[in-house]
Protein backbone atom coordinates (compact mmCIF):
# COMPACT_ATOMS: atom_id res chain seq x y z
CA UNK A 1 0.00 0.00 0.00
CA UNK A 2 1.38 3.66 -0.62
CA UNK A 3 2.54 5.25 1.79
CA UNK A 4 0.08 8.20 1.64
CA UNK A 5 -3.28 5.64 1.19
CA UNK A 6 -1.45 4.15 4.56
CA UNK A 7 -1.43 7.47 6.42
CA UNK A 8 -5.10 7.76 5.11
CA UNK A 9 -6.45 5.10 6.28
CA UNK A 10 -4.66 5.22 9.62
CA UNK A 11 -6.11 8.18 10.90
CA UNK A 12 -10.17 6.95 10.80
CA UNK A 13 -8.79 4.03 12.46
CA UNK A 14 -7.34 6.12 15.38
CA UNK A 15 -10.11 8.42 15.70
CA UNK A 16 -12.25 4.91 16.13
CA UNK A 17 -10.36 3.88 19.07
CA UNK A 18 -10.42 6.81 20.49
CA UNK A 19 -14.22 7.31 20.33
CA UNK A 20 -14.38 3.48 21.16
CA UNK A 21 -12.60 4.40 24.50
CA UNK A 22 -14.26 7.16 25.40
CA UNK A 23 -17.25 5.07 25.70
CA UNK A 24 -15.97 2.86 27.49
CA UNK A 25 -15.10 5.17 30.11
CA UNK A 26 -18.18 6.92 30.28
CA UNK A 27 -19.87 6.36 33.59
CA UNK A 28 -22.95 4.16 33.73
CA UNK A 29 -25.97 5.75 35.66
CA UNK A 30 -25.77 4.66 39.23
CA UNK A 31 -28.82 3.42 40.54
CA UNK A 32 -31.23 5.68 42.88
CA UNK A 33 -31.90 4.37 46.74
CA UNK A 34 -34.71 1.86 47.41
CA UNK A 35 -37.56 4.19 48.22
CA UNK A 36 -39.30 3.07 51.46
CA UNK A 37 -40.62 -0.44 51.25
CA UNK A 38 -39.88 -0.45 47.42
CA UNK A 39 -37.53 -3.25 47.12
CA UNK A 40 -35.34 -4.29 43.59
CA UNK A 41 -38.01 -6.00 41.24
CA UNK A 42 -41.31 -3.78 42.50
CA UNK A 43 -43.26 -1.49 40.83
CA UNK A 44 -44.82 0.95 43.57
CA UNK A 45 -47.20 3.73 44.05
CA UNK A 46 -47.04 6.38 46.70
CA UNK A 47 -49.67 8.45 48.72
CA UNK A 48 -47.19 11.76 49.01
CA UNK A 49 -44.90 13.11 45.98
CA UNK A 50 -41.57 12.16 46.04
CA UNK A 51 -42.48 8.42 47.14
CA UNK A 52 -43.01 9.29 50.28
CA UNK A 53 -46.02 8.57 52.27
CA UNK A 54 -48.35 5.29 52.88
CA UNK A 55 -47.06 2.45 50.09
CA UNK A 56 -50.37 1.76 48.04
CA UNK A 57 -49.37 -0.19 45.54
CA UNK A 58 -46.39 -2.38 45.68
CA UNK A 59 -45.97 -5.59 42.60
CA UNK A 60 -44.07 -7.68 40.58
CA UNK A 61 -47.19 -8.67 38.47
CA UNK A 62 -49.44 -7.06 36.08
CA UNK A 63 -51.25 -4.68 38.50
CA UNK A 64 -55.42 -3.16 37.44
CA UNK A 65 -57.21 -1.32 40.13
CA UNK A 66 -57.65 2.31 41.22
CA UNK A 67 -55.92 4.14 43.61
CA UNK A 68 -55.53 7.61 43.96
CA UNK A 69 -51.70 8.36 43.87
CA UNK A 70 -49.44 10.97 43.97
CA UNK A 71 -46.15 9.30 42.92
CA UNK A 72 -44.64 6.07 41.32
CA UNK A 73 -41.31 4.50 41.12
CA UNK A 74 -40.03 1.53 38.91
CA UNK A 75 -37.48 -0.33 40.59
CA UNK A 76 -37.43 -3.23 38.18
CA UNK A 77 -34.48 -5.06 36.96
CA UNK A 78 -33.59 -5.72 33.71
CA UNK A 79 -34.87 -8.55 32.10
CA UNK A 80 -36.08 -9.43 28.36
CA UNK A 81 -39.45 -7.86 27.75
CA UNK A 82 -40.48 -7.19 31.52
CA UNK A 83 -38.52 -4.53 32.97
CA UNK A 84 -40.32 -1.54 31.97
CA UNK A 85 -43.80 -0.45 33.65
CA UNK A 86 -46.76 0.82 31.12
CA UNK A 87 -48.67 3.26 33.39
CA UNK A 88 -52.05 4.24 33.03
CA UNK A 89 -54.04 6.74 34.97
CA UNK A 90 -56.95 9.35 35.04
CA UNK A 91 -57.13 12.93 35.26
CA UNK A 92 -59.76 15.43 35.45
CA UNK A 93 -61.98 13.07 32.99
CA UNK A 94 -59.28 12.39 30.35
CA UNK A 95 -56.55 9.26 30.66
CA UNK A 96 -52.70 9.03 30.27
CA UNK A 97 -50.51 6.85 29.48
CA UNK A 98 -46.36 6.80 30.34
CA UNK A 99 -43.60 4.01 30.26
CA UNK A 100 -41.61 3.91 32.83
CA UNK A 101 -37.61 2.65 32.69
CA UNK A 102 -36.54 0.72 35.98
CA UNK A 103 -34.16 2.13 37.73
CA UNK A 104 -31.13 3.29 37.18
CA UNK A 105 -31.66 5.62 34.11
CA UNK A 106 -29.93 8.63 32.68
CA UNK A 107 -33.10 10.46 33.41
CA UNK A 108 -35.19 10.52 36.96
CA UNK A 109 -38.27 11.32 34.81
CA UNK A 110 -37.73 7.90 33.26
CA UNK A 111 -38.55 5.67 36.05
CA UNK A 112 -40.60 7.73 38.90
CA UNK A 113 -43.73 10.01 38.36
CA UNK A 114 -44.85 12.99 40.42
CA UNK A 115 -48.71 13.38 40.11
CA UNK A 116 -51.28 15.72 40.77
CA UNK A 117 -54.03 16.02 43.35
CA UNK A 118 -56.88 13.97 42.12
CA UNK A 119 -54.94 11.50 39.59
CA UNK A 120 -55.94 7.92 39.87
CA UNK A 121 -53.87 5.37 38.94
CA UNK A 122 -55.57 2.62 36.80
CA UNK A 123 -53.40 0.10 35.73
CA UNK A 124 -49.22 -1.03 35.77
CA UNK A 125 -48.18 -3.51 33.19
CA UNK A 126 -44.97 -4.64 32.97
CA UNK A 127 -43.15 -4.51 28.85
CA UNK A 128 -40.41 -4.73 27.29
CA UNK A 129 -38.23 -1.39 26.28
CA UNK A 130 -40.49 1.87 25.96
Amino acid sequence: MPPRLRALVAVPVAVSALFAASLALAPAAAAEPNPPGCEKEYFCLYAGEGQTGQLLVKTKGNWTGSVAARSAFNNGIPYPNADHVQLTWTYQGATYEQCLHYNPSPDPDHYKLNFAEGVTVTKAVWRGEC
